[in-house]
């Protein structure tokens, strides 16, 4: 098993929350599939409520799944869930330590949960890793906010699995830390570590991810590599500054959609499949118009993402 091409496989993934009296059930996954190579950084985005964290803690095996299949690095959840369990980490979102804990001893008591006999325990190595050494013996009550993440990171890398899955890391802290964090992360990716990012930081996962998927109500809305959801919105902008104030626009600019903007320049939100930019700066041109300054953007991730998720809302309200 140990030669299963992805670290993790999921197919038809469902989760159906019993409802009550008053509650309907609640379909929190619908069928999810997913594939992460090993070696990659996966994102896994979408909104609060969207079925990120039950994919996580079924994962995890705090979750029962209703319908479906997952492996973790070959391993089937169901029917080998202790060699699955031992294949993941997993650093979840909420910062909880018994107060009256140091570091280390937190690390030791991990090791021991997964069986690991003392001779084989890193704890010291972990948190030198982490940056946390100076603090191994301190109370975790005297930690930072940013030193309790890295306590997190530190924990679920204990028993050394391949696969470490980060839930939104990075929510709450300062830009700094966040930094640090993803230091850190490259660092554990370049040693070898397949890690899964949940976040909603779509700066985050612009610039740390290979792949993502976007999930949005229990259902994968999109999945592919950043660089190909990149080029998915086919929208450029241009701003154009002239040498002289406009009080009109050409007709052919016009007929492009073109504005002219607070500051005086003409923006133009165009499709490098439809007009090129050497067709705009033509049109200036022609009408005689001299420029002194061109700037283009391209689309983010988050033009991606709210494009999605409100295409699929929008047909789920007319469904």
């Amino acid at each position: 098993m140990t030669d299963h091409p992805l670290a993790l496989e999921i197919r038809g993934l469902e989760k159906i929350y019993s409802g009550s009296k008053k509650a309907a059930p609640k379909h929190a996954l619908k069928g999810i599939d997913l594939s992460v190579k090993r070696g990659s950084i996966f994102g896994l985005l979408g909104p609060n409520g969207a079925g990120k964290s039950t994919t996580i803690n079924i994962l995890a095996g705090l979750v029962r799944k209703t319908a479906g299949s997952a492996k973790i690095w070959g391993f089937d959840i169901d029917e080998q869930p202790r060699n699955a369990k031992a294949s993941i980490g997993i650093v979840p979102q909420e910062v909880y330590f018994d107060a009256f804990f140091s570091p280390r001893e937190m690390m030791e008591l991990q090791a021991g949960f997964y069986g690991i006999p003392a001779e084989g325990r890193r704890s010291a190595e972990i948190l030198d890793a982490v940056s946390l050494l100076d603090k191994a013996d301190s109370y975790t009550r005297h930690l930072s906010g940013g030193m309790k993440r890295r306590l997190l990171v530190a924990k679920a890398m204990v028993h050394n699995p391949p696969i470490l899955v980060l839930d939104e890391p990075t929510a709450g802290v300062d830009v700094e830390l966040r930094q640090n964090l993803w230091q850190y992360v490259r660092e554990l990716n370049a040693r070898g570590v397949t890690i899964v990012l949940t976040t909603h930081y779509l700066e985050e996962a612009e610039e740390l991810c290979d792949e993502i998927a976007i999930i949005n109500h229990g259902e994968v809305v999109a999945c592919d590599s950043t660089k190909n959801l990149l080029n998915h919105i086919d929208e450029k902008i241009v701003t154009i500054r002239t040498t002289a104030p406009l009080s009109a626009l050409p007709p052919a600019l016009t007929a492009l959609g073109a504005q002219i903007n607070s500051l005086g320049e003409i923006v133009v939100h165009f499709s490098p499949s439809h007009v090129s930019i050497g067709q705009i700066l033509q049109h200036l041109q022609d009408a005689g118009i001299e420029i002194t300054d061109l700037s283009t953007q391209e689309s983010d991730l988050e033009d991606i993402f709210l494009q999605i998720t409100s295409a699929k809302a929008q047909v789920k309200d007319t469904a």
